[in-house]
């Protein structure tokens, strides 16, 4: 029979369908095919995308040339733009404010074949490196309450480029969503004084029935009221409120273990395309005893229809203890 599952964070139902239960052969499809021709984040077309303001390169070579492992550029289509002044405004009752922000684009690798899953551990704590630094310095313009990263793997999740990116938005406003995780979060610690998502941690390593992996700093698992089949969330085991002030000693064991969930992912959903996105806490209650940090990765298996459009509700037909044992047991 199916269940009806509230996500104990922000209050979101979700149905897990079991009766349409699918195991991971059953959301087979085709691989992506990469279309090739000209990529403006392939060495020696650098000139081809707006001016870097980050880079790790090759000590005697330039800005905007090749030499780079890792680049950082201004998104050429920007969502928001950095420059001018936030006029927030009324008009009757709707409110608005000129789209002021930062939209930046992580070029992961020289590699126009390499994926995250692909690259070693050493390039891929270079990336969450760069995550880190460009967070620091935005948070510097006062102008912004909270930046954004996410990756769009794959035409169907939305990528427009085949070579691999991430992408990160800096914005004037907490994001809905977040401000929902933040306000459940905060009324859980005002009744029992304690961080959920480290009583959630605490749970699931005692259960061990949705946990994928973990090792001494970081869990992979999958959520009580997950919105997608094999939505996997990646939190660290001590309490942490911001992404960007953990300490750097702890970026080779994310690493170890956000590789380790997407080869799995990989392995077990045939390359399916996915998102993932990075909760942390706004600029201003970066530190705080109430929020967590978290990555959390949504293969792309389901389509979005017209009943969780108007109810909110998701309907998920794989039980997230199923997914867990499935990427549990998975070798890579």
């Amino acid at each position: 029979m199916s269940e009806l599952r509230k996500d104990p964070i922000i209050g979101r139902w979700v149905i897990i369908s079991t009766e349409r239960g699918k195991r991971p052969i059953d959301f087979a499809m085709d691989i992506e095919r990469k279309k090739g021709g000209f990529c403006p984040f392939c060495p020696g077309n650098e000139d081809k995308t707006p001016a870097e303001i980050f880079a790790l390169r090759d000590k005697n070579t330039r800005p905007n040339t090749p030499g780079w492992s890792l680049r950082v550029v201004p998104n050429k289509f920007p969502a928001l733009k950095i420059e001018g002044k936030i006029d927030r405004q009324g008009v009757g009752v709707y409110d608005m404010m000129s789209g002021i922000g930062a939209h930046e684009v992580i070029i992961e690798s020289t590699n126009h074949d390499d994926t995250l899953s692909t690259l070693s551990i050493g390039r891929f704590m270079e990336v969450l490196y760069a995550y880190k630094e460009r967070m620091l310095d935005l948070k510097k313009d006062m102008r912004f309450r909270y930046a954004l990263v996410f990756k769009n793997q794959g035409a169907a999740a939305g990528a427009s480029l085949e070579h691999s990116h991430s992408q990160l938005i800096a914005l004037p406003i907490v994001p809905k969503r977040v401000t929902e995780e933040l306000k459940g979060a905060k009324e859980y610690y005002n009744y029992k004084e304690r961080c959920i998502y480290c009583d959630i941690v605490r749970q699931e390593i005692r259960d061990q029935v949705r946990v994928i992996s973990e090792n001494s700093m970081f869990l992979a698992l999958a959520p009580f009221a997950p919105k997608f089949p094999f939505e996997t969330w990646i939190l660290p085991k001590e309490h942490h409120s911001s992404f960007e002030h953990t300490s750097s000693d702890s970026n080779e064991l994310l690493a170890k273990i956000f590789s380790e969930v997407l080869n799995k992912l990989d392995k077990v959903l045939n390359y399916s395309p996915y998102n993932f996105i990075l909760h942390t806490s706004p600029f201003k209650e970066n530190n705080n005893e109430y929020y967590h940090w978290h990555f959390e990765i949504m293969p792309k298996l389901t389509r979005i229809a017209g009943f969780e459009w108007g109810s909110g509700f998701y309907i998920n037909p794989t039980p997230p203890e199923e997914s867990a044992k499935f990427l549990r047991e998975t070798t890579i």
